[in-house]
């Protein structure tokens, strides 16, 4: 890619991030997706990590998902430990708070596939 990313918002609604989870769950479930062009990484904008970094969490759990472009994603969520369930649960900004989208919970995208997003020169790259 010869431009710089232009993402725009990095945060989308909850339900949209669950409607991508389920597109990737149901592609990768389906001969097609199987044969589908695998992605070797994810182009991550600073700019995402702060947005899903800036709460008071413990960790940071990544699902994968099929974004409106078709693309394969990653779906970033804040974690934190709970010591009942003993697991780290997903959180996200409550209603109403700021940055949030018309008081919806969010979730944070904006990772790219690689490729085509990465780097030709990289010893990563295959």
């Amino acid at each position: 890619m010869n431009e710089k990313l232009n993402l725009g918002s990095v945060e989308i609604p909850l339900t949209e991030g669950i409607e991508w989870a389920d597109k990737y769950r149901k592609d990768a479930a389906t001969e097609e997706g199987r044969r589908r062009k695998k992605v070797d990484g994810y182009l991550i904008p600073l700019e995402t990590l702060k947005l899903v970094m800036d709460q008071d969490i413990e960790a940071v759990r990544a699902y994968k998902g099929i974004n409106k472009a078709g693309e394969q994603t990653l779906i970033f969520v804040g974690a934190k430990w709970d010591s009942e369930k003993e697991i780290y649960v997903d959180v996200f900004k409550s209603e109403g708070s700021e940055g949030g989208l018309g008081g919806a919970p969010i979730v944070y995208d904006g990772a790219r596939p690689v490729p085509p997003y990465g780097d030709p020169d990289s010893p990563l790259n295959p």
